[in-house]
């Protein structure tokens, strides 16, 4: 359905004639700029990080101090070269994108300068462009330097110093480059207005209903509000009458002062009026409620009457809902005939009707909507005709439908096997087996495992039964009904302090032994251990003994106790002989490991080859000297890494066709 929207028939049309004089009049190509098409522009940083990184990346990283100089030479230059040439392509789009002020239509160079000032505009690019021929210099003259470098220090410094240059030199127009991007930014939201197209510009005093009308003849959704200065900025729509597509511009609205004292919304205003051609509709409010009166209105209408010259000028009476013409007092209809004798002296003047249109944007009075229907061909009723498959088919359950009527997500499950292809159809439900080392794992497993579970269970309780009952039992000898006490006693607990353990290893308690001095609690003791085995009444000596020698070391044999056992007669020399090369031994022993491992390294080892520590520290002097040069030269030695081979043979073998032999 096309919807086209025009205001007063007989109006408009006398409003189109008069543009599309001013078209062949003009015979201008339609130039249309599309400023969201710019780069983005990166600030300094981000721009030396960029071009840096490309040029780590698209230049050869690798180069040999044994290198020639020719090939050293090359290597830096090369990427010198690069990176000028990346600095200059991005600033060269910089420069080539942003709109040049001469080469523009001067509706946009006169909005540019207002909204951003056209000084700052051109000094922000004229930075750039210095900035481009800058590094264009310095890789020039560090290339020259580079041809006559002599070794791979030379060159690496004048590469270093050439790429910090330039990035000096980059973050020296940081300011201009983010002032740039703010430009940027801001002129994509401006609407792409195309100056050389048909143009209904409306403009009037603030609140007077022109974004309402904008709204009701385009598809555009300008804000209305009750309130002054609600449009801060152009606003573009479009609209068809006659098969003819014709742009809508909403201007900021306008108060009535000198050109000195317009803020940046109303010399928007001013811009466009000035410089696009178009038919220009000025609205007045009659009923006054815009909070300016029709002789205030009047006077900003004789103010700018100077830019309605040789454009089509309609003046809209709106608002005619709240104060009918008839209703006006004569000095405002005075005001009103004045105007509409200044537009009927612009050069495409009209007859009167179509200079004065009065409307309501509210009630749409004066604002006609024609909507395109199809002609019926014939006086035939045709109803629309629904195919009787089309309403017999039924809908199929998808998995989504399955899901709401069994239960929602969380409760049903899709099933996979429903869609399996088989021969039989309950199959489909069948489990399928599992397969270990080519063995049905179903046949292995025992239907009855739980039953003999239970069962083993039950028989190892039983046992466990007997068991205590004929574990009072030692050596195959009865005990009393005492000492079965004792023993079951001692087993209680044996098992306490088990379990303890195994709390204190779950807890994390299993921590290092604490020396006795520290036991406070003194839980584990000699004597403590003595009383309880004399409360179960049994003899503690003997124990106490084996805890005694346990906890002290092991008594060293000494030599003077073995001159004294020497003079026991009991005593056989064959015994003695013995027990007196293992006390030699046992001291020699003591004495290596008293003794320090380390050494000082002049100190003569048996096995060297050394007549004495003077020639063997003569001889690590000499080993030092021999290896210093080398040292000094970094060269490579027997402990660093070695690639055998540095003519790879898949490289360097095979058929060698006529010509040079240079580049193999």
């Amino acid at each position: 359905m096309t919807i086209v929207s025009t205001c007063c028939p007989f109006g408009l049309s006398n409003v189109t004639k008069c543009i599309n004089f001013v078209q062949i009049k003009e015979a201008k190509t339609m130039v249309k700029y599309n400023f969201k098409k710019i780069t983005v522009v990166p600030n300094g940083k981000q721009f030396v990080d960029i071009v840096l990184s490309r040029t780590q990346r698209q230049t050869p990283t690798v180069v040999h101090k044994g290198d020639r100089i020719c090939k050293l030479r090359s290597f830096y230059m090369r990427k010198v070269k690069f990176t000028e040439s990346n600095f200059n392509e991005k600033l060269s789009a910089i420069i080539d994108e942003f709109p040049r002020l001469k080469e523009i239509q001067p509706f946009y160079e006169d909005l540019l300068h207002v909204l951003y000032n056209k000084d700052h505009y051109k000094l922000a690019l004229g930075q750039v462009n210095t900035a481009k021929n800058k590094i264009s210099k310095i890789a020039m003259d560090y290339v020259k330097l580079l041809k006559h470098g002599d070794s791979l220090y030379r060159c690496k410094c004048l590469k270093v110093a050439a790429l910090g240059r330039m990035c000096t030199v980059m973050k020296g127009i940081g300011p201009s480059l983010a002032y740039l991007e703010q430009v940027r930014q801001h002129i994509a939201r401006l609407p792409s207005i195309d100056p050389n197209t048909r143009t209904l510009l409306i403009c009037g005093c603030p609140n007077v209903g022109k974004s309402s009308f904008m709204n009701k003849v385009t598809r555009a959704d300008v804000a209305v509000q009750p309130y002054a200065f609600t449009t801060k900025s152009l606003f573009l729509g479009h609209t068809d009458y006659k098969c003819l597509r014709y742009q809508v511009i909403d201007t900021p609205g306008l108060l009535d002062r000198e050109i000195e004292d317009r803020n940046i919304i109303e010399l928007c205003s001013i811009t466009a009026l000035a410089h696009i051609r178009a038919a220009v509709l000025f609205f007045l409010d009659i009923s006054g409620s815009c909070g300016y009166t029709i002789a205030q209105q009047a006077s900003l209408f004789h103010n700018i009457k100077s830019v309605f010259k040789n454009k089509p000028l309609v003046i809209v009476c709106n608002k005619t809902d709240l104060m009918p013409m008839e209703n006006l007092s004569e000095e405002d209809r005075k005001l009103i005939e004045e105007m509409k004798d200044e537009a009927m002296k612009t050069e495409m003047g009209a007859s009167e009707e179509a200079v004065i249109l009065e409307m309501s944007t509210l009630t749409e009075e004066g604002v006609m909507f024609h909507v395109a229907m199809p002609k019926s061909r014939d006086d035939q009723e045709r109803l629309p005709c629904i195919p009787q498959v089309a309403g017999e088919k039924e809908k199929r359950k998808t998995e989504k439908d399955l899901e709401d009527e069994n239960g929602g997500a969380g409760v049903y499950s899709a099933s996979l096997k429903k869609n399996y292809i088989l021969a039989k159809e309950e199959w489909k439900d069948d489990i399928i087996p599992e397969i270990c080392d080519c063995h049905n794992v179903a046949d292995f497993v025992d239907s009855d495992i739980l039953n003999r579970l239970e069962e083993l269970t039950s028989e190892e309780s039983l046992r466990k039964a007997e068991e205590e009952e004929v574990g009072f039992e030692i050596e195959g000898e009865e005990l009393t009904e005492k000492e079965k006490n004792d023993l079951a006693a001692i087993r209680k607990k044996k098992a306490l302090l088990i379990e303890e353990s195994r709390l204190k290893k779950s807890n994390a308690q299993n921590r290092a032994a604490v020396p006795r001095k520290f036991d406070k609690d003194k839980k584990f003791t000699r004597k403590r251990m003595g009383r309880e085995l004399s409360s179960l009444g049994l003899d503690p000596s003997s124990a106490l003994n084996r805890a005694r020698s346990k906890s002290r070391g092991r008594k060293r044999e000494r030599y003077d106790d073995l001159s004294n056992d020497a003079m026991d007669v009991d005593v056989n020399d064959d015994e003695q002989h013995k027990k007196k090369k293992m006390c030699l031994r046992s001291k020699s022993r003591s004495l290596s490991r008293s003794r320090s491992v380390s050494r000082p390294p002049h100190e003569v080892v048996p096995g060297e080859g050394f007549k004495d520590s003077s020639q063997k520290i003569k001889a690590i002097k000499i080993g030092h000297k021999s290896h210093r040069k080398r040292d000094k030269a970094a060269r490579r030695g027997e402990a660093d890494r070695v690639i055998p081979s540095l003519k790879p043979k898949h490289l360097f073998s095979g058929k060698r066709g006529n010509g040079k032999n240079q580049r193999r």
